[in-house]
């Protein structure tokens, strides 16, 4: 549920030199598997015959530099219908014209989801300028993706490459979850340092789920998976935070931490594929 297209069909990415060292540094990727083309993610999932959620993050207004486009990933989807499903991600700083590209993306280009990572794009999840992207995406039935918690991006940068980790605490999604209750939310990561928010807001909040991205499953808080093999074993997804993960090593990881058998199905398909209405 969680896969990053990292580079566009022209070779650009949608972070700068410096952020993007900092998280094949913090991440411990080397450059050559760093940035893998969308035909490249497609061909690996297929092999793994596995599906991935893909998508961008826009971030222009706060970092100057254009994400992948939405579209790409979009045409790489009906390349590997099997592989890849379509999510997208639209700056928040765009308003309402992002609203219409929304509704543009979901209904001519088949996307089924938005990731916001508010580090990155620099806003509070909350701030009611983000609300009329918020009412398009419920309004067309699809979901929405929220980096939580630390990020690996701008980590060991001089000044964290001027991330401001503030804006990931769960506890501002709440809100949205509040004003949005038909749109289906997902709270990417473990949330360090804010864990038992992120699991207070997943089980208050009816639509609200959590991947499990961007950390080896070794390093899960306890908390988490005490709660991912109870009260919310049926809104735990699978996610790896590819390219900077593999679902190799994830699932490899996974397999040792102490998961009931009946849930460990719903999290690495079962859930995901309720969720998507696959």
């Amino acid at each position: 549920m969680h896969t990053h297209a990292e580079v566009s069909n022209s070779g650009s990415g949608s972070l700068s030199r410096e952020l993007e060292e900092a998280s094949s540094t913090y991440f411990k990727v080397d450059g050559a598997h760093r940035k893998p083309t969308l035909d490249e993610i497609g061909a690996y999932y297929r092999g793994l015959k596995m599906a991935a959620v893909v998508f961008t993050v826009d971030a222009e207004a706060a970092t100057g530099v254009p994400a992948v486009p939405n579209e790409e990933i979009a045409e790489a989807a009906r390349r590997y219908p099997d592989a890849i499903i379509p999510f997208a991600s639209i700056d928040p700083a765009k308003g309402r014209a992002g609203a219409r590209r929304v509704r543009e993306l979901v209904e001519r280009h088949g996307v089924r989801g938005f990731k916001f990572h508010p580090n990155v794009q620099a806003f509070y999840p909350n701030d009611r300028a983000a609300y009329p992207l918020y009412a398009a995406i419920e309004e067309c039935g699809a979901i929405a993706v929220f980096h939580t918690g630390q990020t690996g991006i701008g980590a060991g940068a001089p000044g964290g490459g001027g991330i401001r980790l503030k804006y990931s605490n769960p506890m501002y999604v709440d809100d949205v979850a509040a004003d949005f209750p038909g749109m289906p939310i997902i709270l990417a990561h473990p949330s360090f340092p804010w864990q038992d928010e992120a699991l207070a807001v997943a089980t208050h909040k009816p639509q609200v789920h959590i991947d499990l991205s961007g950390w080896s499953p070794k390093y899960f808080p306890p908390q988490l998976v005490q709660y991912a093999n109870t009260l919310l074993k049926d809104k735990v997804l699978f996610g790896t935070d590819y390219p900077l993960l593999t679902p190799e090593r994830w699932l490899a990881d996974f397999a040792k931490l102490p998961i009931k058998d009946e849930v460990r199905p719903k999290i690495l398909k079962g859930n995901a594929a309720r969720l998507l209405g696959l």
